[in-house]
Order: structure tokens, then sequence, then C-alpha cells
């Protein structure tokens, strides 16, 4: 099954992308299978990035927790922590 991962603001510059597909095992089709999946994948700061505590994840533009399923054709954002000023 395939999702696409988006990245934004700070992330994004991170990842230097907006988006990727992933292509995933439908056993592992949670939030949390796709971090998992999504650490295989990329660089070690790409990856400290996605895994900062802050970050949150939305499924098709509702926040999750990483218990959430994910369904073939999903849209998933990775949101960073917002800081105020």
């Amino acid at each position: 099954m395939n999702v696409t991962v988006r990245f934004f603001a700070s992330l994004r510059e991170v990842m230097d992308r907006d988006a990727v597909d992933v292509e995933m095992e439908v056993a592992e089709a949670t939030v949390a299978g796709l971090r998992d999946r999504l650490k295989c994948l990329l660089t070690v700061p790409q990856w400290e990035a996605l895994a900062d505590s802050g970050v949150q994840v939305a499924v098709n533009q509702a926040i999750v927790q990483g218990d959430a399923p994910l369904a073939p054709g999903d849209d998933v954002a990775f949101l960073p922590p917002v800081t105020g000023g």
C-alpha cells in the first residue's frame, strides 16, 4: 500500500523536499509503522528531526496518535513544534 507523506515548515527544509510516497506493508499500516519505515529510508539528521517529541502527525488533516491506522492513499503530514515569540 502507498501513502503520501508531507513535511511542513522546518521539517521541509531538513528533508529537502515537500513530500514523498512511501510503500508499506498492510501489516505495518499505522502511524508508528510508518515512522519505523521512515527510519529506514531517511538520513540520521532527517530521522532525528521527525523523532522530536514535539512533532505532530496528521492523517487526512486530523491530528492522530501513533496507533492510528493508515489506509491506502492516506495523506500523512508531519508538523514541527510551533514556537512563539
